[in-house]
């Protein structure tokens, strides 16, 4: 008997929203993605401008609209984003919303 998928359960879990920004990260700065961790800050330690986080945004955006129609990273919101945990925490709370 085939189990049922749990409804409740959230699309992506934060250690495959972290395995994404990172990914994304890796190929938008060419990079490894081992060099990306939790604690990098996107300025001081990826030396990323903000046309590489507007990159990371669109590609997160046009990642996660297959599962999410409605997903949008704020413009607004941008600015509070200076590390990768802080890209991950707001694309799970995203997610976990939806």
């Amino acid at each position: 008997m085939a189990e049922q998928a749990d409804l409740t359960a959230p699309l992506m879990g934060r250690a495959e929203v972290l395995e994404l920004v990172r990914a994304q990260l890796a190929d938008i700065l060419e990079i490894e993605p081992g060099e990306i961790n939790e604690s990098s800050s996107f300025a001081d330690d990826l030396n990323a401008d903000s046309l590489a986080l507007i990159e990371l945004v669109e590609a997160l955006e046009q990642e996660l609209s297959a599962q999410l129609p409605d997903f949008r990273i704020d413009d607004e919101d941008l600015e509070d984003l200076r590390t990768v945990r802080d890209a991950v925490d707001y694309v799970s709370a995203k997610i976990e919303a939806a």
